[in-house]
């Protein structure tokens, strides 16, 4: 009787193609579309701003003298919250 041996086999898989991307062209650039939020106007950011102002000035009481600190701690939360995608026009 012959000596028998295994074989060892190796299957290689070809790697997954990512699924194709719409892509459009302008003038000659292709332009990829993101999952970016459109950005909010300056008039949106601002009313986001007024609001939270208001309800900054109220956690201090409406304390006289206050307004600019509260605005600019509102401009910051606002724009922190924007910058995290929280928020969008």
């Amino acid at each position: 009787m012959a000596p028998t041996t295994k074989a060892s086999v190796t299957t290689t898989r070809k790697a997954a193609k990512a699924a194709p991307t719409a892509t459009k062209t302008i003038g000659g650039v292709s332009i990829k579309p993101t999952s970016r939020k459109k950005p909010v106007d300056a008039e949106q950011r601002r009313y986001y701003v007024e609001v939270a102002a208001y309800y900054i000035a109220e956690r201090r009481g409406f304390m006289d003298g206050h307004q600019a600190e509260d605005w600019i701690a509102a401009e910051m939360e606002i724009d922190r919250m924007l910058g995290e995608g929280k928020l969008n026009g």
